[in-house]
């Protein structure tokens, strides 16, 4: 049970130059409000005497030894005795002050709101145009589209959020990606979140970022992906297995030209490469999809649920079975046609119109058949 109303709590490695600076101003912060609070500095194995410096300013320091943003995150918000956390570097670019900007939010039933620093303004030198104009842009957009999240500034580092509500999502990631998992799976999970504009200013360190663009950056990317099998496995198969399916269906009765270029045999090889590819990427997504759910990272969803209920073990051997059938029935009608032929040569586009097809639908009727039963499996604790 919370036994204060607030917790400030900032993640610090070796932040000795500004670190006592940001203590105070979050102490002055919570006295000006009127709530009963404290800072933590989770600290993540600082050697440059962090430790002593926020115990001296007023904060609360836990020691974190696992390394990484994230962790020191997660370790200080299960060690914050707040029934709210507001979270923040520790390196004086955020406004503690602005915190009056978000606890009413809090009060009015939000679970997470976060800082816009683009609504609230983003000072000279305060953000690399790398990561103003690109990086912080295309990933929030990325996520919005992802997951309808309404949230424009997807890494601000100024965030509040109800305590219990975060410990209910079981944040796991341990780097700067941790960012973009609270939200995403806040999203997930059905919790209330709200964005208010506060600012951005160039930080007070004389020493690099911890922050590196193209690493932290595709870290961000990547669990985005992991978590949306949509978007990463379910959309572009669909749209390649569509691709090639029309592609075939125009090409199977023969050659198809369209002004002057004429597609034959050697496009429908392709067009039929597509539908294999395409069913191959439409059965990982079906299988992250249940491995997800079944390992609690990605919440039920009731359509997905009733599918299973029709697409059964059963029906997934019969449709490949049956694929399987055609494909045995297409090569016994080339056989039949090479026999009629006594053997000898056959014409190479008449034939590959039926041994192309044939060979597609016995590989996609294996795999039918072994994917009904990998899904099977990944789904027994359903059961």
């Amino acid at each position: 049970m919370s036994d204060l109303d607030l917790t400030i709590l900032m993640p610090c490695l070796n932040e000795a130059e500004t670190l006592a600076f940001c203590v105070r101003q979050a102490v002055a912060a919570i006295h000006s409000s009127g709530v009963s609070g404290e800072v933590v500095v989770a600290d993540n194995g600082s050697t440059d005497g962090s430790q002593r410096i926020a115990v001296e300013a007023g904060a609360r320091v836990v020691e974190v030894a696992t390394r990484g943003y994230g962790a020191a995150l997660i370790a200080g918000i299960e060690a914050a005795r707040g029934k709210y956390v507001m979270m923040a570097d520790a390196d004086a670019s955020y406004h503690f002050e602005h915190l009056p900007r978000f606890l009413p939010r809090l009060d009015e039933g939000y679970d997470l709101v976060m800082g816009n620093r683009f609504a609230g303004g983003i000072e000279s030198g305060a953000m690399p145009p790398l990561h103003r104009y690109l990086g912080n842009p295309v990933l929030s957009a990325v996520g919005r589209i992802f997951f309808s999240i309404p949230v424009r500034d997807f890494h601000c580092g100024l965030r509040a959020f109800r305590r219990d509500s975060i410990l209910a999502l079981h944040l796991r990631t341990t780097g700067m990606e941790f960012a973009s998992e609270m939200v995403v799976k806040s999203s997930l999970a059905g919790l209330r979140m709200t964005e208010v504009p506060t600012t951005l200013s160039p930080d007070g360190r004389s020493r690099p970022p911890h922050l590196r663009s193209w690493r932290d950056g595709w870290r961000h990317l990547r669990f985005l992906l992991l978590y949306s099998p949509r978007w990463l496995f379910f959309y572009p198969g669909l749209a390649t297995l569509t691709l090639g399916l029309v592609l075939s269906a125009a090409l199977l009765p023969g050659p198809l030209t369209l002004g002057v270029y004429t597609f034959d045999v050697d496009t429908l090889t392709y067009a039929l490469g597509l539908v294999l590819i395409g069913a191959h990427i439409t059965v990982f997504a079906v299988s992250a999809k249940v491995f997800g759910t079944q390992e609690g990272f990605l919440p039920p969803n009731p359509r997905f649920e009733r599918l299973f209920k029709i697409v059964t073990l059963e029906t997934g051997l019969l449709f490949g079975c049956l694929l399987l059938l055609i494909g045995v029935g297409m090569l016994g009608y080339a056989v039949y046609l090479w026999r009629d032929a006594g053997f000898g040569d056959l014409s190479p586009t008449r034939m590959l119109r039926l041994t192309l097809p044939s060979a597609t639908l016995l590989m996609l009727g294996v795999e039918a058949i072994f994917a009904s039963f990998f899904l099977s499996l990944l789904g027994l604790n359903r059961r």
